[in-house]
This record gives C-alpha cells, structure tokens and sequence, in this order.
C-alpha cells in the first residue's frame, strides 16, 4: 500500500519520501488509520517491520504544532532505542516545525532540564528517567493526548512495568494509547485491559517476522571451542558489517577484546559502559568504521541499521524471541542477510524450540579448518594487494622499492605484505573465554530462563535496563572477581578503519612466524 492512501499530510508524504520509503510495511498500512481514526491500538510487531513510523506519522499528524504542551509521551525500554526513535520521530516532523525531546538515564539531567523548557511536543523516553523528571516537576504530561509504549514485553523482561503504570497514572484518562510488542505474555496483555479503551489488535503473521532474505544456519561446537571456530568462519565468510550477540558483559568485554588482540575491527557494548561510549561505539558501527560489534540482548535493543550482513549467535539465546529479535538485525531494506548460532551438545533443544518459533529448519554447517581460513585470508589480501598496486603512483616510490629489492628476494617482500594483510590465529594469539553456566535442560526447572519473569526492583530506575535481563547479565560484569583476561587490551575503538590498529609491535616481530631472509 501507498502512503498516500493512508490519509497522510502532503508535508508528511514529502517526509516520508525524503527518508526512502516507498510503500507502508504491514503494520504501517494497517496501524496508521487506526491512529488517525482515533482508535487505541495494540500491534503486535517485531523490531525492523517499521513500527516507529507506523506511530510517529499519526502523531504528527495529530499533534498541534502551535501549541507548547507535551502531547505525545513513547516510553522505550533502553537508551539506544529512545534516541533512534527521536531521531526518527525529527525526521520526519521536519517540514511541519514538530518539537522532538528525548530523556534517559545516564546523560546529564540538567541539560534535559533546559531542553524540556523549549516546550516540545512530543517527548520520548525511558522509563526510570521521565519519573525522575515528573517527580522533578520538570516535565508536565496533563495535556498529553497520545501515549506509545514501544517494545512492551522488553520493559516487562527488564522490570519496568510498575514504573509504566507510574507514569500512566500522570497522564489524563482521555488519551489515545498504542502498545507495541514482539510478544504477548498475560502482563502486557492485563497492561492493554486495565489502560486501554477498545483497543484494535494488529499482528504481524509468524512468517513475516523472519525474511526470507536470511540464511539461517548453525553450527555445533564446545563453548571453549566457539571462539577459534567463529573467527574461522569470519575469514571464510568475510562478513561486511556483524553483530556477535552473546548472554553476559563480561563475555561481550572478553569476546571484543579477544577480536582486537587477533586483528579484527571489534569492540563491544553492555549496560556498564558510559553513555558517551556507548554512542562513540554505535557511530563508528553505523558509519562503517567498525566491522563487528559484540552485544548482549539489551544493550542491542534498537539497534536499526539496514547494511549488517550478517549476525553470529556466540551463546544461543534462552528466549525463542530473543532470537528473532538479533536475526532480525540483518537481512533488512530488501537486503541478504545470514545468521550463525552456535550450539553446544546440550543445548539442542533450545534450538529445536527456535526452530518451532520460526517456521525454519537451520541448516547445519562444518567449522572450517585453519587452513581453510587462511586461504580465504590470503584470497582477500591478494585482492587488496591487486586495488593497492592499481590505485599507486609507483615512480614515487621507486627508488626505495629498488633498494628493498637489492637488499631481500621479491618473494620475500610480497609475503611480508600479506602477512600483514591476514590476521593471527589461535597458536599466535590464544584467547580464553570465561565458561558460562550452561543453559537449564529443557522441561525441567528454569532457574532465571527465558520466561516472563519481573525483576528486582534496584536497578529499575537507571533508565536504561536492570531488573530481570540485567540480573541476568551480571554474572559476568564484575571482571576483577572472575579473574584476568588473557590480554589486556582494554581499547573498545574500532574508528581507524586499519584492522590492525590494535596489533602494536605484533607483526614486526614475525607475526605468523614468517621471517624476511637478507640477500647473501
């Protein structure tokens, strides 16, 4: 369906082709003229269907542009997705003058402060952070006339469905809701009933919410064997742009620094990193300057970038969901996408259960050797010599190329060059990853599972996560009390876009054990 066919302003039509959309996605088509209609909504729609625009255009619509008062509040699980939805929510308001805001936790208060005095009207933010502002009295919600929750049953996994009530119980009773969510559990369900009036139902079908355009495979190994095999596949695979999702932050720390210390462009983002990090991580990931990005599930939410090519599932998630929601990272705008999850033996079932979910058979696929990694290394490194030499003005560099080549066998230098061009394996840089627990057999007792089980109520107010998925995580946040790592490097970088910023003096002292033998 077109967007003009959904009732949308002429200065929304021209928003909406600016930003390169073509035609609604389902719950755009279906959504939109519920809103405009005035009609509460529940859609029921993974992350990358389009569902922020699905409710940013009606709003926009609605909204008063001469009026000061907020009128529209989204509440967003995380950090990362509050701000990618009022960056979205800016775009395309731009021609109608819309005031955007966004508030969170871990960025400085008083500078929303001042920003909440410009009078937006349209205010987005996370949870623990707009109850810091209304207890504050710097934001007022009495005339707001449109709430969104976005990612529902995300802020019930993370503990914030109290602070949700909290924060509607501000808001006036006549009001327009819509609630979006990838699932339905019976809280988020009691949250429709008990806040809601009449609310119209959209699901988007199974079917749609993994694209034919991913390649789902996975690939049976040991958990002290995953991390040689995936950079293994790495080389063989020579992935443009990946996501590595894996349970807890210590392994996020430990994975990307495990990557960096072999050559690879990686760093990692968790909950216990700064906000201003977290951003520098995410720019440099969404510009191309960083080839992989390690995450846990939370600290990913609202990761919407359309060029990952692919998505490797380090630990394989406990929650059938989870994992539609990081295969749904890639594979996106029309794009191919490939997916890769690691299963160790006992963990089968959890697999099955995706499998069920999904509607898909995953395919299974042999770790590749060390010397099938190498040769794919030294096929892409021999095409990087091929562009250097083409795009080189070789009469600069003459007469030191003729004295290099007086001084050692031509041989010699070329394999210098692609020695620096390929990465270090396992017997040159061993890297150790901390054992996890391994995940509870399936049918028996679930101790801290994939269920929909609230949190604890200490780290709710943050802003950015905490309660069930952040107690989760913890186990590997405290790296002093699960002993040292096996290198220290501690650079999260990633902005050179020289895969071997991080390798130091490494290669000069012979890398893979090849040496320059002099001229006799």
């Amino acid at each position: 369906m077109k967007f003009k066919e959904l009732g949308l302003s002429e200065d929304l039509l021209k928003a909406v082709t600016t930003a390169g959309y073509e035609e609604a996605t389902p719950i755009q088509a279906e959504t939109i003229p519920m809103v405009l209609a005035g009609q509460d909504v529940i859609g029921q729609a993974q992350t990358g269907t389009g569902k922020t625009a699905a409710f940013a255009l009606p709003i926009l619509e609605k909204i008063d542009k001469n009026n000061p008062n907020v009128q529209a509040l989204v509440v967003s699980p995380t950090r990362e997705l509050a701000i990618q939805t009022q960056e979205e929510i800016y775009k395309l308001g731009r021609n109608e003058r819309a005031n955007v805001q966004v508030v969170y936790g871990g960025a400085d208060i008083r500078r929303q402060i001042k920003s909440l005095k410009n009078h937006p009207q349209v205010i987005v933010g996370t949870p623990g952070r707009l109850l810091d502002h209304i207890r504050r009295r710097t934001l007022k919600l009495d005339h707001v006339q449109m709430l969104v929750l976005d990612e529902a049953d995300e802020m019930l996994n993370m503990g914030f469905l109290d602070d949700i009530e909290d924060i509607i119980k501000q808001l006036p009773e006549a009001r327009q809701t819509m609630l979006f969510s990838a699932t339905m559990p019976p809280e988020i369900k009691r949250v429709g009933v008990q806040f809601m009036k009449e609310p119209k139902h959209v699901k988007i079908k199974a079917k749609e919410l993994t694209t034919d355009l991913i390649d789902q495979f996975y690939v049976r190994a040991r958990d002290f064997e995953k991390f040689d095999v995936m950079t293994r596949f790495f080389d063989v695979q020579s992935p443009d742009l990946t996501i590595v999702f894996t349970r807890t932050k210590r392994r996020v720390d430990e994975i990307s620094n495990g990557l960096q210390a072999r050559g690879y462009n990686a760093a990692g983002i968790h909950g216990d990193l700064t906000q201003k990090r977290r951003t520098q991580i995410m720019n440099q990931f969404r510009h191309g300057k960083l080839d992989i990005l390690v995450a846990t599930d939370v600290a990913a939410r609202g990761i919407d970038i359309n060029d990952v090519t692919h998505v490797y599932n380090y630990d394989i998630p406990q929650d059938p969901d989870s994992y539609v929601h990081r295969v749904g990272r890639t594979g996106r705008a029309g794009k191919h996408g490939v997916s890769m999850t690691f299963v160790t033996p006992n963990e089968m079932d959890y697999l099955r259960e995706i499998e069920k979910l999904t509607k898909v058979r995953m395919l299974p696929l042999k770790p590749p050797s060390d010397e099938e990694a190498l040769v794919s290394q030294l096929g892409a490194a021999k095409d990087k010599v091929t562009d250097l030499v083409n795009k080189t003005d070789t009469e600069k560099f003459a007469k030191t190329a003729e004295a290099l080549l007086n001084e050692f066998d031509a041989e010699d230098l070329v394999a210098a060059l692609l020695n620096d061009l390929t990465k270090d394996d396992s017997s040159q840089v061993p890297v150790k990853i901390t054992p996890e627990r391994p995940l509870p057999k399936r049918g028996g007792k679930r101790h801290g599972g994939g269920g929909y089980h609230r949190g604890g109520g200490n780290h709710r107010r943050n802003g950015n996560g905490g309660g069930y998925r952040q107690r989760q995580d913890r186990r590997g946040g405290d790296r002093d009390r699960h002993g040292s790592r096996s290198h220290d490097s501690r650079n999260h970088g990633g902005g050179d876009r020289n895969r071997h910023s991080n390798n130091g003096g490494r290669r000069s002292e012979g890398g893979r054990g090849f040496t320059i033998r002099k001229k006799d």
